[in-house]
């Protein structure tokens, strides 16, 4: 009778470790990256490449992985404790995970800033009476540094002959914000009605964009208590882990199969708390106007 109530608290701590696990991977969890290789599972192939756009982002992710794993198994021959291996194994990517709040948001509103310069920019090349493919080209070697690539690529799209409405649309997707998508929908608009007022109206966009720019930076001010919360409990979870690798007697209650059950449910709700700080620190996700490209409309 003993072995199977021991039998049984060890299924559900597995259990409970495993969702702790799944929680934190939907959580940290990432789109799936172009170019994913045949026959690769879409969950395993999403966890282990990443979302990183650039091989060596892709690279530091797997070393990342790979380092969780190292330090999990080492814990778990440290403490002999399973369920230990595995919340250091979430923590090792959770960490920076955590750490880096706010990081997106704050590169968020750095490409803003860098397509109001753009649009500037635009607006003055347009004044000479150039074309506006022609405008947008000659923008690349000026592009702020935060949109070079995408300027890059509508530049490189146009020039291979896509419609300029599908380059459009493709750059407003790849910014994916709606400061962006204003200033597409302008581009588009003069590209049927081949107004002369184009450089008012980007001008007006690039002066919106700055007043965005300074909105969100006054709001991002305002999260920065929660954020320090965020940190702070990071900090005291890894210093309480480091403590219980260090010092096994702290930890030696939670040896027993009920222990472990107990230790799971504890990680899995203080994850699930730190995770829910986190989000009380994200602005929402600003709504977009614009559809996304057609691949069969690309090119004429």
């Amino acid at each position: 009778m003993r072995d199977t109530i021991e039998l049984i608290a060890v299924a559900s701590g597995a259990a409970c470790v495993a969702g702790l696990v799944l929680a934190v991977v939907a959580l940290v969890g990432t789109r799936r990256p172009p170019g994913r290789r045949p026959g690769a599972g879409p969950g395993l192939a999403r966890l282990w490449q990443g979302s990183g756009s650039t091989p060596g982002e892709r690279r530091a992710h797997q070393a990342l992985l790979v380092g969780a794993a190292a330090a999990g198994a080492l814990a778990f021959l440290l403490t002999g404790l399973p369920v230990v291996g595995l919340l250091v194994a979430v923590a090792v990517p959770g960490t920076p995970w955590l750490f880096n709040v706010g990081r997106a948001e704050q590169r968020a509103i750095a490409r803003i800033e860098a397509v109001g310069e753009w649009t500037r920019r635009l607006k003055d090349v347009s004044a000479t009476g150039q074309g506006l493919q022609q405008s947008i080209i000659g923008t690349v070697g000026t592009a702020p540094e935060e949109i070079e690539e995408e300027v890059r690529l509508l530049a490189a799209r146009l020039q291979a002959g896509w419609l300029a409405r599908s380059a459009l649309l493709a750059f407003a997707d790849e910014i994916g914000d709606p400061v962006a998508d204003q200033v597409v929908a302008a581009l588009i608009l003069h590209l049927t009605d081949r107004g002369e007022r184009l450089g008012d109206v980007l001008g007006s966009i690039a002066g919106a964009a700055a007043a965005e720019v300074a909105t969100r930076r006054e709001v991002e001010a305002k999260r920065t208590q929660p954020r320090f919360a965020v940190r702070f409990l990071t900090g005291m979870t890894l210093a309480t882990i480091a403590y219980g690798l260090l010092n096994t007697e702290y930890i030696r209650p939670y040896g027993t199969p009920a222990g472990q059950v107990v230790m799971a449910a504890l990680g899995a709700a203080f994850v699930g708390l730190l995770a829910w700080v986190r989000s009380m620190s994200q602005p929402q996700r600003p709504a977009r106007f614009l559809p996304a490209p057609d691949p069969e409309e690309a090119v004429a």
